[in-house]
């Protein structure tokens, strides 16, 4: 099995309780780990795959909290660095359909700093980029840039979702767009939500989206779709793949289920970039990383939600 290492944020989110979507009337607040790139981390490691988490968290309490949810989710955090600065922070509202709201207050996440000894370990591993916070400036979008460019020389295969949050872009999405097409250029696998695909291609529907991210050079595509399942897209198949149905309490972290489940299936190949060569296979591994995202909406927290191998793969 490859391994796979997840890079981007670790933070903390205060989901509002009890208050629905409005935020200014929230009262109370519970402390949950999040972040997308761990959210992946730990969905991997959950499944029973090789997870490697990098990037950066505040030398505080809540970092300290942080990095032992990961060691609880048998993710490896030796690449994980910590800083002076206070760990980031996300506040979370939660509307009756599980639908999310964010507002961030940024803190360690965009202190993280290239290591050129990481680069070695790459090599014919999974990468997976988490883009909420890293294109955003500072030392975490150069170590992130320069960690991208490592994992293409070391032959290793390219998962990327930029995570797009409208709190941390507003009135700078072409900027968002400009940043995100390097990824999305040499990048194997993107996952975008139907917002993001529409966003990052200037498109409403579904397969006009995908041409226009196929030519800028995304080699296979998977839109989430919520409970309509997921769109899947490479240059010879274009199908909706459908998920479960469930009664969702709670969105957070469905996306990140659904591609730590998908990357823990490529992970598992001899050869990742065989699944080019098998349409089939991969349908059947989308179909598998919706049960994985459809579960999770089904509890609250992104982290303690993600479900187990016995419920993935023995449903």
């Amino acid at each position: 099995m490859k391994s796979v290492y997840c890079i981007g944020e670790l933070l903390i989110d205060f989901v509002a309780e009890n208050q629905g979507s409005d935020l200014s009337k929230a009262k109370e607040f519970s402390k949950k780990a999040g972040g997308a790139p761990a959210n992946v981390a730990c969905a991997i490691a959950k499944l029973g795959g090789e997870s490697k988490f990098i990037g950066c968290l505040g030398n505080d309490p809540f970092g300290n909290f942080l990095l032992q949810i990961l060691q609880d989710n048998n993710v490896d955090i030796s690449l994980a660095q910590r800083s002076k600065t206070f760990t980031t922070l996300a506040f979370v509202s939660i509307a009756n359909d599980g639908e999310r709201d964010f507002v961030f207050s940024r803190g360690a996440d965009k202190e993280l700093e290239y290591d050129p000894q990481v680069r070695k370990n790459f090599k014919e591993n999974v990468v997976h980029l988490g883009a909420a916070t890293a294109l955003l400036g500072g030392p975490l979008e150069k170590a992130y840039g320069r960690y991208f460019f490592d994992a293409l020389t070391e032959n290793s295969f390219i998962s990327f979702d930029p995570n797009f949050r409208n709190d941390l872009w507003k009135d700078e999405e072409d900027l968002f767009i400009k940043k995100c097409l390097p990824f999305i250029e040499k990048s194997h696998l993107c996952k975008f939500s139907l917002e993001e695909a529409q966003l990052l291609s200037g498109e409403k529907e579904l397969t006009a989206a995908c041409k226009v991210l196929h030519d800028i050079g995304a080699q296979i595509i998977t839109i989430t779709l919520g409970g309509d399942g997921t769109f899947l897209s490479t240059s010879s198949l274009k199908k909706t793949i459908p998920s479960i149905t469930v009664i969702p309490v709670d969105t957070t972290g469905a996306g990140d289920a659904f591609i730590g489940c998908l990357l823990y299936q490529i992970a598992e190949l001899y050869n990742p970039f065989q699944i080019f060569e098998n349409e089939t296979l991969l349908e059947d591994m989308v179909k598998k990383a919706n049960i994985a995202g459809a579960i999770t909406t089904t509890n609250f927290g992104a982290i303690t939600s993600l479900p187990n191998k016995e419920q993935v793969f023995h449903s």
